[in-house]
């Protein structure tokens, strides 16, 4: 890639303005009496700016709910969720929709282009819906990061579906947001495809200074994170700095043994 990279401290100081999201004390609660479940237990994390976080645990275990009330898609019961400085619990439903617009990205296992948009405007057009101007310069960047150049003008049916993929994780970046969620970014790709999507966010990472959250089932997907933060019973029970796919699946196993003997 011909960008300079941005240096990647393996450490970020823990300052304010080196986190890009943080929970504190946040709990998840569905339903009552008996149907009571606890998605989420007083969990506290944070994601540090510039830095790709994976999410895994056993089915079940709050890793999809944590990203949904990270990303202001699911509301907390109780505790703390914050986009920077931003308090998500404050914000109206407006308030709540313009900061999704504006500050955070979205990649999901539905790629969820327009068909009959080619791929550059797939990609422009939540800045469009906005009224926002593109950046021609950065957009060109991420559509080159992601290697998309010669492709741009083809609609989705004419993608494979690495391809359309890829048109999904650069309409996420495009806009500059400040942290990106991707909830199993790879699950509808073969490990081909799976392995190019994910080597671009953690391109993205390490060349634009992008913040990338994720959850996954897949250790070698976990494999491409700086770090790995593992839930159980809707806890956080452990996480892994600089992972291996070998490390991840040994953590995995372990959590699993846990629970069959407990």
């Amino acid at each position: 890639m011909p960008h300079a990279a941005v240096p990647h401290p393996a450490t970020p100081a823990r300052t304010a303005a080196a986190v890009a999201a943080r929970a504190t004390g946040l709990s998840k609660v569905y339903g009552h009496g008996e149907t009571r479940v606890v998605a989420l237990d007083s969990v506290d994390v944070e994601f540090g700016r510039a830095r790709f976080t994976a999410i895994m645990g056993p089915s079940g275990s709050g890793k999809s709910t944590l990203m949904h009330c990270m990303a202001g898609l699911d509301s907390v019961t109780s505790g703390s969720a914050r986009i920077g400085d931003v308090e998500l619990a404050t914000l109206g439903d407006k308030q709540l929709t313009r900061l999704r617009r504006d500050r955070i990205g979205f990649i999901f296992q539905a790629f969820n282009l327009l068909p009959t948009l080619t791929a550059l405007e797939n990609i422009t057009l939540p800045m469009d819906i906005a009224g926002r101007r593109p950046d021609r310069e950065w957009v060109g960047r991420v559509v080159e990061t992601v290697g998309l150049s010669g492709r741009l003008k083809h609609r989705p049916a004419q993608l494979s579906g690495g391809q359309q993929q890829r048109v999904a994780v650069a309409r996420a970046l495009a806009a500059q947001p400040e942290i990106i969620f991707a909830d199993e970014p790879t699950g509808n790709l073969d490990s081909r495809s799976g392995a190019e999507v994910l080597g671009f966010l953690r391109e993205s990472v390490r060349a634009m200074g992008q913040t990338v959250v994720m959850v996954t089932h897949d250790p070698v997907a976990a494999a491409y994170a700086d770090r790995v933060v593992f839930l159980a019973d809707g806890r956080i029970v452990d996480e892994l700095a600089d992972p291996t796919a070998d490390a991840v699946l040994d953590r995995m196993r372990r959590f699993e043994t846990a629970g069959r003997t407990s």
